[in-house]
């Protein structure tokens, strides 16, 4: 049965359930809001954790060895139940290692370690993967955190801004069917500011792959309440609403869905993340709420 944890200090108190070690609750003590996307009707999510996939499949298959597998949308491990490994007041690690549900869809041998820290206003999030088999390990890993908007009273969505630390340009790569297309189409040219309408999602997410920027702040103009995302060099990046929902999703990838020309073999997809026997990796991001 999933249970949920919390850790704070004297800025933040965070909630996380050991169901997909999802965050489910962000509150700045200072000002008494709510960040994270409550899981209403729209989309029953707060924040998955996606893992050993970002995206889709084709075919919802991939191909390794020989053999044929098969794995949902965004993989196993946000409908997975995890262990906590470690807890202190300000922070918490959540285990999920292989086992052979996992290993009926995804043959390799791994722990897949998640981590929260708190930092003054910061929340630290780390991915840790361990190959624990001696073949290279073919994997990818995301956030997927749901904010509202409106954030506060007396603003609406259409009020809210993206701010990049630095100009970007970018194409917006285009899905069929969660597949990228063959197709991406300028979107962003030279710009730090990005508006938000809820327009933007009725095609689904928006999906970039070449996001130079270090940061992402998202606020409404003379408002002293938002938060700033630090990409820590993430490759992939995407953005997305459910229709008409209240929230936006900031989404940092080490990894992308598979395109509608790919040949299936994992070792070759596109953004794949290969991890040598007995290595591990470390992919992380940050949020300062303000």
């Amino acid at each position: 049965m999933s249970n949920v944890y919390n850790i704070e200090n004297e800025t933040l108190k965070v909630a996380v359930k050991s169901a997909g070690a999802e965050l489910s609750s962000i509150i700045n003590k200072e000002n008494n809001l709510e960040y994270l996307w409550q899981a209403g009707a729209e989309w029953p999510k707060h924040a998955p954790v996606l893992f050993p996939i970002v995206g889709q499949l084709k075919d919802n298959k991939y191909r390794y060895n020989g053999n044929e597998y098969t794995l949902p949308r965004h993989g196993f491990a946000r409908d997975s139940e995890f262990e906590v490994f470690d807890q202190s007041e300000s922070s918490i690690t959540f285990v999920l290692s292989s086992n052979a549900k996992t290993e009926a869809v995804y043959p390799f041998q791994f722990n897949f370690y998640v981590i929260y820290e708190l930092e003054g206003s910061k929340l630290h999030i780390h991915y840790k993967v361990e190959n624990d088999g001696e073949n290279t390990m073919y994997y990818s890993v995301g956030g997927h955190p749901a904010f509202n908007i409106p954030l506060i009273a007396g603003t609406s969505y259409n009020d809210y801004k993206l701010r990049f630390d630095q100009p970007v340009t970018a194409n917006r790569w285009l899905l069929e069917n969660g597949l990228i297309s063959a197709e991406s189409v300028p979107f962003l040219e030279d710009q730090t500011m990005m508006e938000l309408t809820k327009d933007l999602f009725m095609e689904d997410a928006l999906v970039f792959k070449t996001v130079k920027a270090g940061s992402i702040t998202l606020k409404a103009p003379g408002s002293r309440n938002g938060f700033t995302m630090d990409l820590n060099g993430c490759p992939y990046l995407g953005i997305w609403a459910a229709k008409n929902a209240d929230f936006v999703c900031i989404e940092p990838w080490w990894g992308i869905a598979d395109s509608v020309s790919s040949n299936g073999d994992i070792s070759q997809k596109e953004g794949i993340c290969a991890l040598a026997g007995e290595e591990d990796a470390m992919h992380s991001y940050s949020i300062r709420f303000f």
